[in-house]
């Protein structure tokens, strides 16, 4: 599959289109700055084409057998795994990631229709007897109905795949909007689908600049049961102020301010390379990301000089080319923000150990950065760095480690190091986060729930628990005679 083989048009009800008003928007390759493709700029008449397609599909999708259902992700996972060079190449054009990491999403991506094809014949109920004797009690669980799936740029597969293999598996018809930034990968996706049997009208998708243009009209349809939304905090908040006019159920994956505590009794060596995990993958450009690196003052200078000389180290290019450890970032405007960024944390007193510019070439890079004595008032310790910037900040003891992890509205994801048993539990079990990653520095997994707490969201993706947010359970009250 190349780029020119996507589909780029509205899709509704198991046909391509163009947008109704004609509108297209270029897709620009973030290490080039060149257009790759141009794609159809949905608005207010597609999305409502979009719901009341999904709308008319949804009785019918909700009793197809739940095998059915199993069967079309577990196809729709042999092809994406069959295609993953291909799939990998269009990624890393369309967004930056080296072609490495780009396929391994790829792989991460496939992994939740398998999943979600295991979890579709799983779904229980319960019989049991009021306790007086007089009724039995049986419980079904259904499908919440049509769904608003609503995904980012920065994992423009994966986060498609674990919304939607949910939700196909429940027996929901969806309305997709991916992210105008990234929407080619998606857009490949809706055909592989199409490919493993999924019938006309389950999936539906309108690509758009003007998100509001396309998303409102679906959340104040009455059609619509679910919001499931991965992006900023603030928008999150917006959306679900609009689901509470329906009383829709939600999701919210929002976003986070991911600690990295580094105790003296660490592996520093394994720190070194977690924090490389946790803070480099995708070029910092997600949200589990480590954004603040807090580190044992006795062993905090030697850490930052390990992770400079490992982060300097780093290649970094067009992630199309062979040996290229990082890419871009997604776009300009991202770019302007890290060093903005930088350049407060340099301001009030922070050193640069390696990095702190952006390389003489075109395209969005910006270069590997650590940063030592970062002081509280920066910044980038209190906002979404989204970018190869690593910031270190010595601590005395574990309690104040633990009280400036958790000095944060978010709280998505945390990532501790030592040796010791009994403070790894303890310290893991007072973050305020919903993921921990021990000795780690990667906790994203389809077998796990995925998501936080405080600010950074409601519900899990992924997982036992991930099916549970596209299904509503149903007593039923039968007398005993």
């Amino acid at each position: 599959m190349t780029i020119g083989k996507v589909s780029t048009g509205v899709f509704i009800d198991g046909q391509w289109g163009e947008a109704a008003s004609g509108a297209r928007f270029d897709v620009v390759n973030p290490a080039t700055e060149e257009v790759i493709a141009t794609v159809a700029d949905g608005g207010a008449e597609d999305a409502i084409r979009a719901i009341e397609a999904a709308g008319r599909a949804q009785n019918d999708w909700a009793k197809t057998a739940p095998r059915e259902r199993s069967e079309i992700l577990r196809r729709a996972y042999d092809l994406i795994m069959a295609r993953q060079d291909e799939l990998a190449l269009v990624m890393t054009t369309e967004m930056g990631k080296p072609l490495a990491e780009a396929k391994g999403e790829v792989a991460y991506a496939a992994e939740f229709f398998r999943w979600f094809a295991e979890e579709a014949v799983r779904i229980g109920g319960d019989l049991t007897t009021t306790g007086d004797g007089k009724n039995r009690i049986l419980v079904s669980r259904e499908p919440v109905g049509p769904c608003v799936l609503v995904t980012p740029w920065n994992f423009p597969l994966a986060m498609g795949t674990r919304k939607i293999g949910p939700a196909i598996a429940a027996g929901c018809t969806i309305v997709f909007k991916p992210a105008n930034l990234t929407p080619l990968s998606s857009l490949a996706l809706v055909d592989i689908l199409g490919e493993a049997g999924l019938p006309a009208g389950v999936l539906n998708v309108v690509c758009t600049t003007k998100a509001s243009s396309v998303v409102t009209p679906w959340m104040s349809s009455g059609i619509a049961r679910k919001i499931s939304f991965t992006g900023s905090t603030a928008v999150g908040v917006r959306l679900l102020e609009q689901a509470s006019q329906h009383v829709m159920r939600s999701s919210m994956e929002l976003g986070g301010n991911a600690p990295f505590l580094v105790f003296e009794d660490a592996d520093l060596d394994r720190a070194v390379e977690g924090a490389v995990a946790a803070k480099m993958r995708n070029m910092g450009e997600a949200c589990t990301a480590a954004n603040r690196i807090f580190v044992q003052r006795s062993v905090a200078e030697e850490f930052a000089r390990r992770l400079a000389a490992r982060l300097g180290a780093l290649t970094v290019g067009d992630g199309a080319e062979p040996g290229i450890e990082v890419g871009p970032l997604v776009e300009e405007k991202a770019l302007r923000k890290v060093q903005e960024l930088v350049d407060d944390a340099v301001g009030k007193g922070a050193k640069v150990v390696c990095g702190g510019n952006r390389p003489d070439r075109p395209g969005y890079f910006y270069s590997p950065t650590v940063l030592s004595d970062v002081s509280a008032e920066a910044n980038l310790m209190t906002e979404e760095i989204f970018g190869p910037v690593a910031p270190v900040v010595p601590f005395d003891t574990e309690e104040e480690a633990v009280r400036l992890a958790n000095d944060t509205p978010w709280g998505l994801a945390g990532y501790l190091f030592t040796q010791d048993v009994d403070r790894g539990f303890r310290v893991g079990e007072a973050l305020e986060v919903g993921m921990v990653g021990l000795n780690t520095g990667i906790v994203s997994n389809p077998a796990a729930p995925f998501g936080g707490v405080k600010a950074s969201g409601l519900g899990r993706e992924g997982g036992r628990v991930g099916i549970d947010e596209f299904l509503e359970y149903k007593y039923m009250a039968v007398p005993r005679t």
